[in-house]
């Protein structure tokens, strides 16, 4: 599959990331031509001055990794983060609601993010959290808000598997009608797993695992 490194969001939001580790993100995105990064809100600023001068977008996350906390407080993340240089925004959305089918909640949560962001919003829904049910009803809510892409995961859930190919298929055949994309992230590893994943629907992969699977695909035949 060619220009693979074009869906990729080469990501590092573990909780110990240290400026090495960064630095070398930065690097290898450049390096490998890849379509953004994704980092955590306080680096972004250092994301966008390492990357100056090119077209790799600067993905930050807010409300993350729970989703739980105010709508008004993830509005604020993301006015901040696009302040320092964010280009777009993964919130997380309010899972308990969704569970609780307060589907009027996750909406204006999400709603909440959208108006006061300048930039594309791209909403987690956390799927090894939720049933089919959930993840179809999930995806109409996102349609409904605004936001930009319906996203998969964290990649935080203890013992998650991630991006599931059917989950993504189901995503992306609601997504079409609300002209919105599908953001894949959590698990993928390998070329083989991002080929399946794109072919299934998905538009962005966030991985951390980009510079082994631009290597898989030049090595395919």
């Amino acid at each position: 599959m060619k220009n693979i490194n074009k869906y990729v969001e080469h990501t590092l939001l573990k909780q110990d990331a240290t400026k090495e580790e960064l630095e070398k993100l930065f690097i290898e995105a450049k390096k490998y031509g890849f379509l953004g990064v994704c980092v955590n809100p306080v680096n972004v600023r250092m994301a966008k001055d390492a990357l100056r001068g090119t077209d790799i977008k600067v993905v930050t996350v807010v409300g993350f990794p729970l989703g739980a906390t105010y709508s008004s407080i993830k509005a604020q993340e993301a006015v901040i983060a696009v302040d320092n240089g964010a280009d777009e925004i993964d919130m997380v959305m309010n899972v308990s609601a969704l569970k609780d089918k307060e589907y009027g909640i996750v909406l204006d949560d999400i709603k909440a993010v959208v108006a006061d962001s300048s930039k594309p919003v791209k909403v987690i829904i956390e799927t090894d959290l939720l049933t089919k049910d959930e993840i179809a009803k999930a995806t109409d809510i996102v349609g409904m808000s605004g936001a930009k892409f319906v996203k998969t995961s964290t990649g935080f859930v203890k013992n998650g598997v991630g991006a599931k190919v059917e989950d993504v298929a189901l995503m992306s055949e609601i997504a079409g009608r609300y002209g919105i994309q599908v953001k894949a992230s959590g698990g993928i590893k390998t070329y083989e797993d991002a080929k399946k994943l794109i072919e299934a629907g998905a538009s962005r992969l966030g991985t951390s695992s980009g510079v082994k699977i631009v290597e898989g695909a030049n090595l395919e035949v």
